[in-house]
C-alpha cells in the first residue's frame, strides 16, 4: 500500500488519543470521527471538516470507507463494534481489554482471519521506550531462564466517576482488574516469552469504593482490588495485584519485575508519574551488578503508528488478537476463581 491509510475513530473519549496518534503518524490520514455526543464532536469538526463527524458510526463506515478504525467505546461494546467494522472491510485497532470475555474474543479473531482484516488490540505499555528496550534485552537472552514474575498497578485514591460505566459491571466486565490489570498482565507475559497460561487463582475486594459510591448514592458493582496467582505452561509464575484505591504513600504505583536464571528486568514509574524506567539486576564473574536500561530516544513506534504499518506492510501488529486473547483468559479465569474460592484451569 503506497497511499496513506485512512483511518477513522469511534468514541472520542480515549479515542481522542487514538485520532491524535494517527495525525501524528506520516503514512495515516485520520478521514472521520464518530461519537454520540455533539460536544465531542464538535472538537474534531476543523480538523477533519464537519461533514466527516458522525453520530451514527454505520453511516460513517457506508460512507468513509476507511481502511482502518479505531473502537474506543465502553468494554461492552468492543465486540460488536469491532465485528461490525470487520465486516464492512476495515481493519480494527481495538482498546483494550479486548472484549467482556474469552467467546466474544475468540469471535473478533476469527471474523479477522475470515475477512483476512489484521486486528490490534491497543496493549500501549508495550510501546513505552523503556518496555522497548527491555523485550530487546530479553529477546537476546538477558534473563537467562525466566521463571517468575511479580506485576501490579495500584493507586491510593484513583477512582473511575462513580455512577459511570467504568463501575458498571454489565458495561465494564470490572473493576481494576479488567480496566488496568490487561495492561501489567500483558506487559509480565510479554517479557516472560512464549508462555501459555494453564491455572490461575485470584482473589477480588469492594471494602472501598462501593462505600464511597453508596455516599454519592451511585451505582457501583465492582471489585476495586484484585491479586491472583498465574501458572504456566513452562513452569514459569506470576503474582499481581490490581487496585483503584487503597491507603498506600504513592498516589499511582506500576511496577513489572520479570525474573530469570541469569538476570532480573524491572518496568516501573517513577514517583507516582506515567514516566517509565528499566531496571537490570544481574550478576557477572561473582560481581553484582545493576543499572536502568538506555532507552532509544526515537524510532520507537506508537501503538497507532504501529496499526498503521501492520496494514501498510501487511504484517501483524505489535498486540495482536492472540495477545489479546491471552489476556483476556488470564482475566476470565481471575474472575472465576475470585467468585468460586477455587483455582480455575485454562484449557484453552
Amino acid at each position: 500500500m503506497s497511499s496513506k491509510v485512512r483511518c477513522a475513530v469511534i468514541g472520542l473519549g480515549m479515542g481522542r488519543n487514538h485520532a491524535k496518534g494517527y495525525q501524528e503518524c506520516p503514512d495515516a490520514e485520520l478521514c472521520a470521527v464518530a461519537d454520540l455526543d455533539p460536544n465531542r464532536l464538535a472538537e474534531w469538526a476543523s480538523t477533519v471538516g464537519q461533514e466527516h463527524c458522525y453520530t451514527d458510526h454505520f453511516k460513517m463506515l457506508k460512507v468513509e470507507k476507511p481502511d482502518l478504525v479505531s473502537v474506543a467505546l465502553p468494554n461492552c461494546l468492543h465486540a460488536p463494534t469491532t465485528l461490525e467494522c470487520l465486516k464492512a472491510g476495515a481493519h480494527v485497532l481495538c482498546e483494550k481489554p479486548m472484549a467482556m470475555n474469552v467467546a466474544q474474543a475468540q469471535r473478533m479473531a476469527d471474523t479477522a482471519r475470515k475477512k483476512r482484516r489484521k486486528l490490534g488490540i491497543n496493549l500501549s505499555y508495550r510501546f513505552t521506550p523503556a518496555a522497548r528496550a527491555l523485550k530487546d534485552l530479553a529477546d537476546d537472552g538477558f534473563l537467562g531462564t525466566p521463571y517468575h514474575a511479580l506485576t501490579r498497578w495500584t493507586r491510593r485514591d484513583g477512582f473511575p466517576k462513580f455512577g459511570g460505566w467504568f463501575g458498571l459491571k454489565a458495561m465494564s466486565g470490572g473493576g481494576p482488574l479488567i480496566d488496568l490489570g490487561v495492561h501489567r498482565i500483558d506487559l509480565a507475559m510479554w517479557l516472560l516469552g512464549k508462555v501459555r497460561p494453564v491455572s490461575v487463582s485470584g482473589a477480588a475486594h469492594e471494602r472501598i469504593a462501593q462505600a464511597k459510591a453508596k455516599k454519592q448514592k451511585a451505582k457501583f458493582d465492582c471489585e476495586d482490588l484484585a491479586c491472583g496467582f498465574i501458572r504456566f505452561d513452562n513452569g514459569a509464575s506470576l503474582v499481581l495485584e490490581i487496585s483503584w484505591g487503597g491507603h498506600q504513600g504513592d498516589a499511582e504505583s506500576m511496577n513489572t519485575t520479570v525474573m530469570g536464571t541469569a538476570g532480573t528486568l524491572v518496568h516501573r514509574n517513577e514517583n507516582g508519574t506515567y514516566q517509565f524506567v528499566g531496571e537490570f539486576h544481574t550478576e557477572r564473574n561473582g560481581q553484582k551488578l545493576s543499572g536502568t536500561v538506555q532507552v532509544s530516544k526515537s524510532g520507537n513506534l506508537s501503538s497507532y503508528a504501529d496499526m498503521v504499518e501492520a496494514v501498510r506492510k501487511n504484517r501483524e501488529p505489535l498486540g495482536g488478537p492472540e495477545d489479546g486473547l491471552r489476556v483476556q483468559r488470564v482475566l476470565d479465569g481471575l474472575y472465576r476463581s475470585a467468585a468460586t474460592g477455587r483455582e480455575v484451569r485454562i484449557t484453552a
